[in-house]
């Protein structure tokens, strides 16, 4: 998503690229995607990607049957695409010109990869593994690898979770670490899309507890005192975050809390959450192939969350 960094206002359309297949037993990638069209202008193409197991030359040799065969394959797409976004309700105002894309090669990520670099995509928004528990976000091998390696932000679709019919209504964005990153570009990312929209941003930090290693910790006070000062850094950290933010958006209304609670999923939940909450969080920029790593504690964190995420990507310094 992209929005004016001076005053937070939204111009041309916010080009979502939405990864789907009409075989997936669920379409919450497109009603993440509708979910947006009802909070803000953006432009939809969907694309469908195919995994092809055949080497290249076979494809020279089978030359008009792999043509035909791929022209086949693109109109079954597009109808069932069409048949999604009508059913998601999503406005034909916000369908692209091209709104289905089909793509096959040897890589799902690649071509998803390529998809968005061709539609100059501001976001793409994956739904989650089948076998994850309703309201949560599980990745697949091909999330996986681009939670890694997307230059673009990653919108992450948990199953079946429920959205606020009018829109998003209040943007929150998380600090995961004790790391006190001044200025953050996530944040501002974030305050943006909020300002934008005109809703509240509460900004988040979690002190979970429970998740040190006993045997490094050495003993359960020195354990608890650790989360103590956790907790208390946490609290300064926001404090400065939100000045910094009210500093460039005077008439935001901030929030900010601490999570606190037994792991991550303690943490999380003794969050109040609403229908129409969005998540953002911060990338950690690593080299020019891999732009978007989430690390370690993400991973931990993110089953555990149970409304959308936008997941932006920090620019290398």
């Amino acid at each position: 998503m992209s929005v004016d960094s001076s005053t937070g206002a939204s111009h041309d359309p916010q080009r979502i690229l939405v990864a789907w297949r009409p075989d997936a037993p669920r379409t919450d990638s497109i009603e993440f995607a509708a979910w947006l069209s009802r909070t803000t202008n953006v432009r939809i193409r969907v694309v469908t990607t195919f995994l092809r197991p055949w080497p290249a030359t076979s494809l020279k040799k089978l030359g008009g049957k792999y043509r035909a065969w791929r022209e086949k394959q693109q109109h079954a797409c597009h109808k069932a695409v069409t048949r999604a976004l009508e059913r998601a309700q999503i406005d034909h105002k916000h369908w692209d010109k091209h709104v289905s894309v089909f793509m096959d090669g040897p890589s799902q990520h690649a071509l998803l990869t390529q998809a968005a670099e061709d539609f100059d995509a501001h976001l793409i928004i994956l739904g989650s593994r089948a076998a994850a528990p309703k309201g949560r976000f599980l990745a697949n091998s091909t999330a996986d690898a681009l939670l890694h390696s997307s230059p673009k932000a990653l919108g992450l679709a948990p199953r079946s979770v429920k959205l606020a019919k009018g829109g998003i209504k209040r943007v929150n964005f998380a600090y995961l670490g004790t790391e006190d990153t001044d200025r953050d570009p996530s944040l501002q990312y974030a305050a943006q899309m909020a300002h934008s929209w005109g809703t509240p941003l509460r900004i988040l930090a979690f002190s979970p507890s429970d998740i040190a290693d006993v045997s490094l910790a050495g003993h359960f006070n020195l354990a608890k005192e650790l989360t103590h000062d956790w907790r208390e850094h946490s609290l300064a950290m926001l404090d400065r975050a939100r000045d910094w933010i009210a500093s460039l958006y005077p008439d935001l209304e901030l929030e900010s809390e601490v999570g606190s609670g037994p792991g991550w999923a303690g943490a999380v939940d003794a969050l109040k959450w609403k229908k129409g909450d969005l998540l953002c969080l911060g990338s950690n920029p690593l080299g020019p192939i891999e732009r978007v790593f989430v690390g370690s504690t993400a991973t931990d964190f993110l089953p555990h969350v149970r409304v959308p995420v936008i997941i932006y990507p920090v620019p290398k310094k």
